[in-house]
């Protein structure tokens, strides 16, 4: 998906083969989804094509989207994506359009917040992103882009995390610096 939004609709048989994809890690990692049963899942899936299309490229672009939570208040599953490492296709990238615009010279090819918006998904928040650490062990090579506090990207900063030496940190970088082993995760509420 470009960060235009302009994409190939998924075929009908693409997004079956995807749901199929979907259950197949949902069953293999329940550790990461307690209490939450596929079927809930599905029934929420299939009655919103949107959500489906979101999840279709947060694949694509090699995240391995899985069930990471359920919201009491709103009756929302959660997916986040799951890929060990920082999904491939969404590497090398700003942290958003402002720091983008910024840059002189040596431009990347997007940001990560204007990809987000074109996928129709939310970048982790910082909650989110230490939540998923304790699911598994994630960026322990790369790093995530993480949604950026107000105040921070005021300043011109923004916040990544990544794990090393048995821990999750939280750091700060410019908005406008991007490296090839920095990409952003995704959320997806259904």
């Amino acid at each position: 998906m470009s960060e235009t939004g302009k994409h190939k609709e998924p075929a009908p048989q693409e997004l079956q083969q995807l749901l199929t994809l979907l259950r197949t890690r949902f069953m293999k990692n329940p550790a990461r989804h307690k209490g939450i049963e596929w079927e809930t899942v599905q029934q929420k899936l299939e009655s919103n094509r949107l959500k489906l299309r979101s999840l279709f490229e947060m694949e694509r672009t090699g995240g391995e989207p899985d069930v990471v939570a359920s919201d009491s208040t709103t009756g929302q599953i959660v997916f986040n994506d799951c890929s060990p490492e920082t999904p491939k296709e969404r590497r090398n990238l700003c942290y958003d359009r402002e720091a983008l615009d910024s840059r002189k010279e040596f431009k990347p090819s997007g940001s990560a917040t204007d990809m987000a918006a074109a996928m129709g998904i939310e970048l982790l928040t910082e909650e989110e992103y230490l939540h998923l650490q304790t699911l598994g062990d994630f960026d322990t090579k790369t790093s995530s882009w993480i949604k950026t506090p107000a105040d921070i990207r005021k300043l011109g900063g923004a916040i990544f995390g990544d794990r090393r030496f048995g821990r999750v940190f939280i750091y700060h970088n410019g908005a406008s610096s991007y490296y090839a082993v920095r990409g952003f995760r995704g959320s997806l509420r259904v």
